[in-house]
C-alpha cells in the first residue's frame, strides 16, 4: 500500500504556525518537521512504501506588513491549512491548494513516558483526500528516531493494533485494520501508543479520545 509523509509536513506546518484554539496542540510546536532524505525507500514492510514530500504553490493567508518565520516556512511548502473546529482534545483542519484538498484532525498525547526523557512532540493525525480516494488514514509521530519497519503498538480501551515505523512515525501495520482502528477510536476513551526508539529505548504516549468522534464528523463534512 503507498503511504506518504506529506500529510505529517502539513500538519506540523500548519502546528508551527500557531493553534491559540487548541492550546494543547500548539506547545512547543514551532520546528516544522523535515522528512528524512530515505523517505522514498520501503521500510522493509511488505505493505508499506513512503514517498517523498510535494512541495505545491503557496498562498499568501497571512496579514499585510512583517510575516513570521513560520508563516514563511508554510508558505515554501504549503498552502497554510485553517482551523475548522475543536471539540475536547482535538481539533478538525482543512488545506487546500487548487483542485486539491485536505481534512484532518489532530492531537497531542496527554502524558508520556518515561516523563523524564527528552523528545520532540508526538501526535496523531487522521487524514481525508478525496480527491486521492483516501480516507481516515491515519499517522502517528513519536518524536524520536525509531527502527525503519520496526514494531510498534497502538492499544484503543483493550483491543490493539501493530504498528510498522520508519523514522519518527509509525503507521498501521496492516492497511485493511485502519477502519477497524478508527472505528474503535471513535469508541474508546483513550489511545495508548508504544514503541522503541533505535536505542531500543521503550516510550509510552497516552492520548484522550475525548472530542474525536466529533473532529472526524467535521473533517468529514469539510471533505465530503
Amino acid at each position: 500500500m503507498i503511504r506518504s509523509t506529506r500529510l505529517a509536513l502539513t500538519a506540523t506546518l500548519f502546528l508551527s504556525c500557531g493553534l491559540a484554539a487548541i492550546p494543547a496542540l500548539a506547545q512547543d510546536l514551532t520546528t516544522p518537521f523535515r522528512v528524512a532524505a530515505n523517505d522514498d525507500e520501503t521500510t522493509g514492510s511488505t505493505h508499506h512504501h513512503h514517498k517523498t514530500a510535494k512541495k505545491t504553490p503557496a498562498k499568501t493567508g497571512t496579514k499585510k506588513g512583517k510575516k513570521s518565520k513560520a508563516g514563511h516556512a508554510a508558505e515554501a511548502d504549503h498552502t497554510k491549512p485553517t482551523q475548522v473546529g475543536s471539540f475536547g482534545d482535538w481539533g478538525a483542519f482543512v488545506a487546500e491548494n487548487g483542485d486539491e484538498k485536505t481534512c484532518y484532525v489532530l492531537a497531542q498525547p496527554k502524558s508520556r513516558e518515561p516523563a523524564n526523557l527528552k523528545r520532540d512532540p508526538a501526535y496523531v493525525f487522521i487524514s481525508n483526500r478525496p480527491g486521492e480516494h483516501i480516507h481516515n488514514e491515519i499517522s502517528i509521530t513519536m518524536g524520536f528516531p525509531m527502527k525503519d519497519g520496526g514494531d510498534a503498538e497502538a492499544d484503543v480501551s483493550g483491543t490493539t493494533f501493530d504498528l510498522v515505523s520508519k523514522g519518527r512515525n509509525a503507521w498501521i501495520k496492516n492497511p485493511a485494520e485502519e477502519g477497524h482502528f478508527v472505528a474503535a477510536l471513535r469508541h474508546g476513551a483513550k489511545l495508548v501508543v508504544k514503541a522503541a526508539s533505535v536505542r531500543g529505548k521503550l516510550t509510552t504516549d497516552t492520548y484522550s479520545l475525548a472530542g474525536l468522534h466529533q473532529a472526524l464528523d467535521q473533517a468529514a463534512h469539510e471533505c465530503r
